[in-house]
């Protein structure tokens, strides 16, 4: 598994991709956008991986969209490169399994959207998150961001580009967890070995009731669980659930 501008290993259980440009401050261009769709790919199809964590290597997570590489290009180049983005976002999106930010440096732009596309966020004291979009005379994360903080307060972000620094950032719903960053990614790592060892159907069903059922009815939902506690049983993954559960008492 090798691509130009990220990286993908799978262990144990856990999957990690990270972004691979740190002398660029991990800007996403149109190559990152197709190897994070690639490599999203590569994580869904794979009969190992149980847990995914979205890291990066260098000071900085992502520092936006690649702005350097749109010098001199036309409308359709830009909007190109957007439906590449919106497809590397989407096949992260589509995982079945949980995806997991972490975040140990700045994260603008674009580089929010691929936090707020993973299932949660633990983040580190050094970071940070900045919505610019509107600032720099585009659109983006307009849809993702005011799910998670509220339409105000989405609003003031992106209308000031303002950057939130990490205890605001959980304070306000962009991030779950916020640590030092010298014990960030021992601590993420225990918490992957631990959703690793899970009943890997029962964390693929609650995740789909969880963002199924939040797009629908109170009513709609519960029958969205339903059906997955029947899918649960039919699997008997359940049975060795509640042994393992015995034997702690």
């Amino acid at each position: 598994m090798s691509y130009e501008t990220v990286t993908l290993d799978i262990t144990d259980g856990i999957a990690t991709l990270r972004l691979n440009r740190p002398d660029q401050r991990n800007a996403l261009n149109i190559q990152m956008c197709d190897d994070i769709k690639a490599a999203a790919e590569a994580v869904a199809v794979s009969s190992s991986a149980r847990v995914l964590l979205v890291a990066a290597n260098g000071p900085a997570f992502c520092g936006g969209a690649d702005l350097k590489e749109r010098e001199n290009k036309d409308a359709e180049w830009v909007r190109e490169r957007r439906r590449r983005s919106y497809a590397a976002y989407a096949a992260l999106a589509a995982l079945e399994i949980p995806v997991i930010a972490v975040i140990d440096g700045p994260c603008a732009g674009s580089g929010c959207e691929i936090a707020a596309i993973c299932d949660f966020v633990w983040a580190s004291d050094k970071a940070s998150f900045r919505y610019p979009e509107a600032q720099w005379g585009t659109v983006g994360a307009t849809q993702r961001l005011p799910r998670l903080v509220g339409k105000a307060i989405a609003k003031e972000l992106m209308f000031t580009g303002r950057a939130v620094l990490a205890d605001e950032a959980k304070a306000i719903g962009l991030a779950n967890r916020v640590m030092p960053s010298a014990q960030l990614w021992e601590q993420v790592q225990a918490l992957a070995g631990q959703i690793a060892k899970a009943p890997p159907l029962a964390m693929k069903l609650a995740k789909r009731c969880i963002d199924q059922g939040m797009e629908t009815t109170l009513q709609n939902g519960i029958a969205l669980e339903q059906q997955a506690v029947g899918e649960s049983l039919a699997n008997k993954e359940w049975i060795a659930g509640v042994q393992a559960f015995s034997k702690q008492k």
